[in-house]
């Protein structure tokens, strides 16, 4: 018997962050979606897997010029793609169940199967939703874990059979097949069904981002895929063995949740050529701006402001973790480097990467890097930017996904109709299946 085919590394870019969208919005006749239009052909014409949409909630300092609504977005750029997979990502936290079940289903339907909810909490925008303080990392978490159990039911209240084809291009309804979920928790009360045909994929894809304690149990219960903000080989390692071991004592499939990691590449022809990139960047450092990006990646609440660039941050100024209200994974992360020593300075450069995993080198060393997560078992789809930008495109197009290709890590071809498909994901369990959660979330 042959060597078992191993699954092999998918692919994902952003299509809703460029500066383009604000030129367009100011200047007459032009699309805000027209840039993306175009990143994401150019995503489908390289066999990219999928499109990635990011949000934000509030404006100012820490908000993304060109991010939209990401539903919307996407269900444009499913009129002009065919094969890509389309990832929304929308907060549990100031949205109701019953609603994104229609939203997710709709654009599954419009797609015809592509799309994929990237399921967020929230650390921003409080204050566009009512009078109230964000809730605590523990209510964002015990919220999501209620809406994500009944937009799953909701999706799942079509039971097989309940819509048949009639032969003459209608179709037959077998009402007694669509059962309301009768869904009573802390939250949520919604009796259900879903008013909206079975979908393509019967759910969309399932993403998470979080990664805190309580992220991570969201993600173990509930993801097929985690993205993660994982910084180094052994960050990797230790998560992966740590979400895939909880997922496993929950009853999900093996190997699920997959790992999603975004890639901060910085590319250069030559080792000479990257010496000098990764020089001029560090140099063009803003710190003043450096400062306050890095005091929000620890927390939002440390003063930076009168500390030397040369010294490490003193030990009784970085916060305790669970004291944080906001980002607690990204707060592990800064906090571990800085009582590893490094200078404000240097913490402030990385900052630049908001924690992700960055790398330097040419197209082969960049490969390198992606081939040794992906043969450690802890890499199954990356995030790769750069498409917007005419210099990295050529070395993504013409020089990193070729090289990945030639070492067989990434397929060069689509799989199949559907984003669940070409992510090569287990079977989704029986609907009307429920997990132990439902009961545990009612009795709180």
């Amino acid at each position: 018997m042959g060597a078992t085919r191993r699954r092999p590394l998918k692919t994902v870019t952003g299509v809703s962050g460029s500066a383009d969208v604000y030129g367009a919005a100011v200047d007459p006749g032009q699309s805000t979606v027209a840039s993306a239009i175009e990143i994401a052909q150019l995503a489908e014409a390289n066999g990219f897997d999928a499109l990635f949409a990011a949000d934000l909630l509030s404006f100012g300092a820490q908000g993304a010029i060109g991010a939209q609504e990401p539903l919307i977005f996407l269900s444009a750029l499913s009129a002009v793609t065919e094969h890509v997979g389309l990832i929304a990502t929308v907060t549990t936290t100031f949205h109701h169940p019953y609603n994104l079940a229609r939203l997710f289903g709709t654009l599954d339907h419009v797609s015809n199967g592509r799309a994929a909810w990237n399921a967020v909490t929230s650390s921003l925008g409080e204050e566009n939703y009512g009078d109230q303080d964000l809730p605590s990392p523990e209510e964002r978490y015990e919220r999501a874990t209620e809406s994500l159990e009944v937009v799953n039911a909701l999706f799942d209240s079509w039971q097989p059979g309940a819509l048949t084809p009639d032969g003459r291009g209608g179709a037959i309804l077998n009402a007694d097949l669509v059962r309301p979920i009768d869904y009573a928790g802390k939250h949520f009360t919604v009796r259900g069904p879903l008013n909206i045909p079975p979908l393509p994929q019967r759910r969309p894809v399932q993403f998470q981002a979080g990664q805190s304690e309580a992220g991570l149990e969201l993600g173990a219960r509930f993801a097929e895929v985690v993205f993660t903000s994982l910084p180094t080989l052994d960050d990797a390692i230790t998560y992966t063995k740590k979400i895939r071991t909880r997922a496993a004592e929950l009853g999900r499939a093996d190997g699920l949740p997959l790992i999603m990691s975004s890639f901060h590449a910085t590319y250069g022809a030559s080792e000479a050529e990257v010496r000098q990139l990764v020089r001029e960047r560090d140099e063009a450092t803003d710190f003043d701006a450096g400062r306050i990006q890095l005091a929000d990646m620890l927390g939002g609440n440390i003063d930076l402001s009168e500390l030397s660039l040369d010294k490490p941050i003193p030990e009784h100024l970085l916060p305790e973790v669970n004291s944080v209200h906001r980002r607690r994974g990204r707060v592990e992360i800064f906090s571990s480097f800085a009582r590893s020593g490094k200078t404000l300075r240097e913490l402030i450069i990385a900052a630049k990467d908001t924690g992700h995993w960055a790398a330097a080198g040419t197209p082969d060393q960049l490969a390198d890097a992606i081939a040794q997560r992906y043969n450690a078992g802890v890499l199954d789809v990356i995030t790769l930017g750069g498409l917007t930008d005419p210099r990295t495109r050529d070395f993504l197009l013409n020089g990193l996904l070729p090289e990945l290709r030639r070492r067989n890590i990434i397929d060069p071809d689509y799989l199949g109709p559907t984003f669940r498909d070409n992510l090569e994901l287990p079977p989704l369990p029986p609907a009307g299946h429920r997990s132990s959660l439902r009961s545990q979330v009612r009795q709180s």
